[in-house]
């Protein structure tokens, strides 16, 4: 069957559509983190620079405060990685991708994997941190005393990262909890936890909502679960249907936005790990080919701060001594010099706020 080709233009307008990338939102802090399918928050800040991004209003202090108040649940989830998501999707994507961070470093850590007992030490883990939390290095020394190196059984429990750390105010993401304990799961899911298939499905929709149009393996790469693992659940679902220009097949929920190629896009700067550079996307070209290889180096395999112009990065930006500077990696019009300008002025009294 044929379907419609979208051009990459119209996909990359639809993801900055997506991203709150073309407009910035007014919606309930939590809300908009569902949107965007959660935050990837390895480095704490980019959470906040995302949301200022894409939001209207927002202040430093409103992502602090909804992770005090367990709003904003700080976990190891997609590709085994830290995200912020809020407390109600936290326990379905936990136990979508539970059995896919165990098989992720069962191939990873396989000699480790091999050597030691995992159900063992999870639940010795289990044991320490029980009523309290800990610090990594604390957990650790702990964990040695009982025979267990290294922190591989990690992910055979749900743990989350509790503030103060994870914070813009203390980066590190070093003070751990039993997530069933943080987030007890009846608090949010009075009727039941939801199953893996739940999870799943809600991942589906998260992604599509924030990311689509796109491939299947984009959804399957962008969750860290092998595609055998989710192609029932994408086969569940009554979806739109499209094509690239390359003839590869799209993936879409009914009634999400689709804006004119020609749609304007304002200047707007980006964190490190921002999940609209993840090779997943590659499709929409918001980083463009030639420029993936300055973006992602040796040295920083994590990205840098950028700045998009009409939809595509165009250049990185730095905070530093009270200034965001910024480097342009293409050549720029004097007006798109200018709104980077500006831009860049009202991203540094977001820093400014306290200092960061």
């Amino acid at each position: 069957m044929k379907h419609e080709v979208l051009s990459t233009r119209q996909l990359n307008r639809a993801l900055l559509a997506r991203q709150h990338l073309l407009e910035r939102r007014d919606a309930p802090l939590t809300q908009v983190i569902d949107e965007l399918g959660g935050l990837q928050t390895q480095y704490a800040p980019s959470g906040y620079i995302s949301l200022w991004s894409r939001m209207n209003g927002f202040q430093r202090a409103d992502l602090t405060r909804a992770m005090e108040a367990r709003e904003a649940i700080h976990g190891t989830l997609m590709r085994v990685t830290i995200h912020t998501v809020s407390a109600t999707d936290y326990w379905p994507m936990a136990i979508a991708v539970r059995q896919a961070r165990r098989e992720w470093f069962a191939s990873a850590w396989r000699r480790v994997a091999r050597s030691v007992d995992m159900e063992a030490a999870a639940a010795a883990g289990r044991e320490i941190l029980s009523g309290t939390t800990l610090r990594v290095a604390e957990l650790k020394r702990r964990m040695a005393e009982r025979g267990f190196e290294g922190n591989g059984w990690a992910l055979w429990v749900d743990l989350v990262r509790v503030p103060p750390s994870g914070t813009w105010e203390r980066r590190m993401n070093d003070l751990y909890a039993l997530a069933d304990e943080w987030l007890p799961p009846e608090s949010v899911h009075p009727d039941g936890l939801p199953t893996e298939e739940d999870g799943l499905r809600l991942m589906l929709r998260r992604y599509l909502t924030a990311f689509g149009p796109a491939r299947p393996t984009d959804f399957a790469e962008w969750a860290g679960i092998r595609m055998r693992r989710v192609q029932p659940i994408i086969d569940s679902f009554e979806l739109r249907r499209f094509s690239d220009e390359l003839g590869h097949e799209l993936i879409d929920l009914p009634g999400l936005p689709l804006p004119d190629p020609e749609t304007t896009a304002p200047v707007r700067f980006l964190a490190p790990f921002d999940p609209t550079t993840l090779v997943s996307c590659r499709r929409t070209q918001i980083l463009p080919d030639d420029l993936r290889p300055t973006i992602f180096t040796r040295s920083t395999p994590w990205s840098v701060g950028m700045f998009l112009v009409d939809g595509h990065i165009c250049g990185t930006w730095r905070y530093e001594a009270g200034r965001v500077t910024t480097d342009a990696l293409v050549e720029l019009t004097a007006d798109a010099r200018r709104e980077v300008a500006e831009e860049a002025a009202r991203l540094a009294e977001f820093h400014a706020d306290g200092d960061g």
